[in-house]
């Protein structure tokens, strides 16, 4: 997937996921990027999508709207979704708007 100085995408197909590995910052800067990326992915319903945010660095709002966007599309189509390896300064940002729950995975 394309690349930039700022943000860092890697999409990972494999055993019914798809894995997005976000690395960097996603911010409003970078938003086109992140929403060109996830646009095609998001329709494909018929295996598990991940975001990886191992190596992601900073989110803004911007980017936490993308993320919540993706996870409304994902629940509208019955498609499963998780944000997983998820950096303690993000985790406390998503944890401050209320969404950390709504984005891990939920085991059965």
């Amino acid at each position: 997937m394309k690349q930039t100085d700022k943000l860092f995408l890697r999409t990972e197909n494999k055993e019914g996921k798809c894995t997005v590995y976000v690395g960097g910052e996603l911010d409003l800067e970078s938003a086109a990027q992140m929403r060109a990326a996830m646009t095609p992915l998001v329709e494909l319903s018929d295996r598990e999508l991940i975001i990886n945010l191992r190596d992601l660095r900073y989110v803004d709002s911007t980017g936490i709207g993308i993320i919540v966007s993706v996870l409304k599309a994902r629940h509208a189509n019955n498609a499963p979704f998780a944000v997983e390896a998820i950096p303690p300064n993000i985790r406390k940002l998503f944890d401050m708007t209320g969404i950390t729950n709504f984005l891990l995975k939920q085991q059965a």
